[in-house]
């Protein structure tokens, strides 16, 4: 039964009110709290949303299992003769059918062979009679073929004179070539060919020994190792000379990529390095610099007293050193473009206007390409057409993160705040048409080493993770200039070592390919 209120004293009714107010406080922090709750619970089921979706984007293919059954038949070695007929006739058939599918196709053609390459002419005749007949013409066929490669042995024979009798002088022996490895066997370009199998195709230096035996030509390991140490040796005085150049740039983009590195001191373990990598637009130079840790003082055995342009992501380690009075510090759209395509399943419609925005101002971009428009020229058109999609893009980004309908925790509101934090970074570009939108360009020269640890898993050492990136670099450069590795460092063993310390850079893959081309 209610109290009755109406027996009830002043003092009790004040009593009364106050311990209903206090019940209601109690209840509105119950209430805020599970208020609070519950947006904890609808912000981390979004998180593992999107996690979800992550991953299934970053799934390649499908993955395969193989699966035996222990009560399958075993086939035979030999098919019945009946089958065996029947098998023959199917595949005549279908030779016979692919053959004139082929010859009745509307393909426009192959594309032609390259005319650099040898040709080696086979002339048929027809075998029947041709007396009495005369020849009209020909129909040629090209077949592009190969042979293994070849290997030879080079003799260098030297002529000795001496004085004639009864006469004085010195004997006469011409000098041999400067020669990479003194007192070896290995010329130039077979040490250029196991380093290029090694670290450009990703072929372990024990499969290339298989290789070599089948040739008939026994090489211990301890040698071909030696020969890429010292093969190496002599490149890391160009790697040396490359090492000063960058670091007196003004215009760097940077970017790690990590790598395992077998630990000595660690038996049955890996340690985690990386590599530091800086391509310099400017010239199109890339180093590779292993460090074994991920922290400032690994990005300053390169950019310590750096100044200019260094261009990023978002890392911290960068940001330091962009916040240095000389150092400018600019942002990569490609990696903003990347938070909001990632935040695609979390809010579709918002992405979808950012990344709109985005593909306008790469528009700009692609059309100066295609007009190979100057740097002044650039910069002129980014002003005239990209300027006024930053600005209405950057008004867009602060009036959603104004609105507060985006949770901060989500893939938008992180998307959102990771463009609007680095926003002075991400505009600095337009400011130089000499300055590229994004980071890409050292990204793309980071793939190869990627791909290759998928062969190789680890380095065996922090000092052979150091070399790999002495050859690591130029082999990237070798793949920007679209020269041939190969044919690159066998010109380079050849020269290096008569080449004076002014003109080393002249040996790079940039000069080579327009020594090459002239």
């Amino acid at each position: 039964m209610p109290q009755d209120l109406e027996n009830l004293s002043k003092e009790e009714l004040i009593a009364l009110v106050l311990k209903g107010h206090h019940q209601n406080r109690k209840l509105d922090k119950h209430v805020q709290r599970l208020e609070h709750k519950k947006d904890h619970l609808r912000q981390e089921v979004d998180y593992l949303k999107e996690q979800i979706l992550k991953l299934n984007r970053m799934k390649f293919g499908q993955s395969k299992e193989t699966f035996i059954n222990p009560d399958q038949a075993v086939l035979p070695f030999e098919l019945p003769a009946e089958e065996k007929k029947k098998l023959e006739e199917q595949t005549t058939e279908k030779i016979t059918y692919e053959r004139k599918k082929a010859s009745s196709s509307n393909h426009p053609g192959r594309t032609p062979l390259p005319h650099h390459l040898p040709v080696e002419e086979i002339h048929i005749h027809p075998q029947e009679d041709t007396t009495g007949v005369v020849c009209i013409g020909t129909e040629v066929t090209d077949e592009l073929e190969c042979t293994p490669a070849t290997l030879y042995i080079k003799r260098y024979i030297r002529h000795k004179y001496a004085p004639k009798a009864n006469t004085e002088g010195n004997i006469l022996i011409p000098s041999l070539p400067a020669r990479i490895i003194e007192k070896e066997i290995a010329g130039p370009s077979l040490i250029a060919s196991i380093l290029v199998d090694k670290y450009t195709d990703h072929l372990p230096l024990h499969r290339q020994i298989q290789r070599f035996k089948r040739e008939g030509i026994p090489i211990a390991a301890s040698t071909m190792e030696g020969w890429v140490r010292q093969g190496l040796s002599v490149l890391q005085i160009l790697y040396d000379h490359l090492l000063i150049r960058t670091r007196a740039k003004g215009y760097l983009q940077a970017d790690e990529s990590p790598i395992k590195v077998q630990d000595k001191d660690k038996k049955g373990s890996c340690h985690q390095g990386y590599y530091w990598v800086y391509h310099c637009p400017l010239d199109g130079t890339v180093l590779f610099n292993y460090q074994p840790g991920r922290g400032s003082g690994a990005a300053a055995y390169v950019l310590d007293g750096f100044r200019g342009y260094l261009q990023s992501d978002g890392f911290g380690v960068y940001d330091k050193i962009g916040a240095r009075k000389e150092v400018t510090h600019l942002g990569c759209w490609a990696h903003a473009r990347r938070e909001f395509h990632n935040a695609l399943g979390n809010d579709k419609d918002r992405a979808g206007i950012a990344l709109g925005f985005i593909q306008s101002l790469y528009k700009v971009e692609a059309d100066a390409k295609e007009g190979k428009l100057s740097a002044a020229q650039r910069k002129e058109l980014r002003l005239e057409k990209s300027l006024p999609l930053i600005n209405a893009f950057g008004r867009w980004i602060s009036d959603e993160l104004r609105s507060n309908a985006i949770p901060p925790g989500s893939a938008m509101g992180k998307a959102l705040s990771y463009s609007f934090e680095r926003w002075k970074r991400l505009t600095a570009y337009l400011g130089d048409g000499c300055l590229e939108i994004d980071n890409n360009l050292v990204e793309n020269a980071i793939r190869p080493p990627a791909l290759g640890r998928k062969n190789y898993l680890f380095a065996g050492s922090h000092e052979s993770a150091k070399r790999a990136a002495c050859i690591y670099s130029f082999f990237a450069m070798c793949r920007k200039e679209g020269v041939n590795p190969q044919v690159w460092l066998t010109y380079v063993f050849k020269n290096i070592l008569d080449t004076k310390v002014t003109e080393l850079h002249r040996l790079y893959p940039k000069y080579y390919r327009e020594n090459i081309t002239k």
